[in-house]
């Protein structure tokens, strides 16, 4: 009776504890357990992991930990990347605006004169060729999904007004995602690689060339993933064949999709964690004098030329998409260790004040004990 009546006093004027933790010592010291008043559905299952053992729960925490590790080191690895790949895509553009400009300014001279040069002609529009760029690896947010439901929009578009249209996918990710709807029709599976070469961007502008020139197509549309910011990317369509005039990469809309300015990202160490520092570069780009001497002849000029542009655009299309990927999947991993650090908060808050449960259970019974002696 004693022991019994020293039990409900500690019980009672022990505030410090939670009710969870005072309903674990009633039921093993009472044969009939306190009712708890201030119970509510969504406290009562916030307890349930209180139900585990001790062993339990540390080998959550340690699979926690484990798996904060290699987020972390995702994280810096693609922190790492995505330099080299903002890099690519700025030190790549003046190429590809001055090669623009001259084909531009290359097709006005030769306006007067009657020379047919295919990839310049616009002509009705009956078939879309539509080359979608995608990753080739996952745990990167909606990276992958957001270019997908654009190229799903692009084709609801074009059946409403009636148009054909063929699919060239690059990346995995995309591939894999129309092999399983065969609905789709894809003239062609690519895969970018991890480092995007003039290699890989020439495979997608042979397949691209051969199909304007033989009139399967009537036009052919890039959609990618622009890289904006280390933060934020967007999904655009530029024309990619015919031509589009004066060096600018426009959309289906005709808005330039360029950006006036890049932003450079340098990961630094700021009281001990890793921040990102921001710098503004703006892109320079020589004016091409309207005056133009051929020693050869132009369409030998031009023959030669666009097959370089058609590789310049669609490598500039993959370093983008790329460098959009890599800057998706350090914002995931990033996202991923806060949530794996507040998850080890809280086992390690429950895994405390169950081992604390244990040893005053164990007290209780080692000074009951001591009493029913005495």
């Amino acid at each position: 009776m004693a022991c019994s009546n020293l039990t409900t006093m500690w019980v009672s004027s022990n505030p410090s504890l939670s009710d969870s933790s005072s309903l674990s010592f009633r039921s093993v010291l009472n044969p009939l357990p306190l009712p708890n008043h201030n119970s509510s559905p969504s406290r009562s299952s916030f307890v349930a992991p209180i139900q585990s053992s001790l062993r339990e729960l540390r080998d959550r925490i340690d699979s926690v930990k484990n798996t904060q590790k290699i987020t972390e080191a995702m994280k810096l690895v693609a922190a790492a990347k995505v330099r080299r790949a903002q890099e690519a895509v700025v030190n790549g553009r003046p190429f590809s605006e001055t090669l623009v400009e001259v084909l531009y300014n290359i097709n006005e001279q030769l306006q007067t004169d009657d020379i047919d040069v295919p990839l310049t002609k616009i002509r009705p529009v009956k078939k879309v060729a539509l080359v979608v760029v995608t990753g080739d690896r996952g745990l990167c947010g909606g990276f992958n999904n957001f270019i997908i439901k654009k190229a799903e929009a692009r084709i609801k578009e074009l059946q409403g007004l009636g148009l054909d249209y063929t699919v060239i996918s690059v990346g995995k990710k995309g591939n894999s995602y129309f092999l399983r709807r065969p609905y789709i029709p894809v003239d062609k599976y690519l895969e970018a690689g991890t480092l995007p070469t003039a290699k890989e961007a020439q495979a997608v502008a042979d397949d691209v060339f051969s199909l304007f020139i033989s009139e399967e197509v009537d036009k052919v549309e890039l959609l990618y993933t622009k890289f904006v910011s280390l933060v934020r990317s967007e999904p655009v369509i530029h024309t990619l064949l015919p031509l589009s005039p004066k060096g600018e990469i426009c959309d289906i809309n005709g808005n330039c999709v360029d950006a006036a300015e890049d932003e450079f990202f340098r990961l630094t160490t700021k009281e001990g964690k890793l921040t990102v520092e921001r710098e503004t570069f703006r892109t320079a780009t020589a004016d091409f004098s309207p005056i133009l001497q051929f020693e050869q002849d132009p369409v030998q000029i031009l023959d030669a030329l666009l097959p370089l542009y058609l590789n310049s655009q669609i490598l500039r299309a993959l370093q983008e998409s790329l460098a959009s990927e890599l800057a998706a999947r350090m914002s995931a991993m990033s996202s991923a260790s806060d949530n794996a650090s507040d998850l080890k908060k809280s086992l390690s808050m429950v895994y405390n004040r169950k081992r604390q449960a244990k040893i005053t259970g164990e007290i209780l019974e080692i000074v009951a004990g001591a009493n029913a002696q005495a």
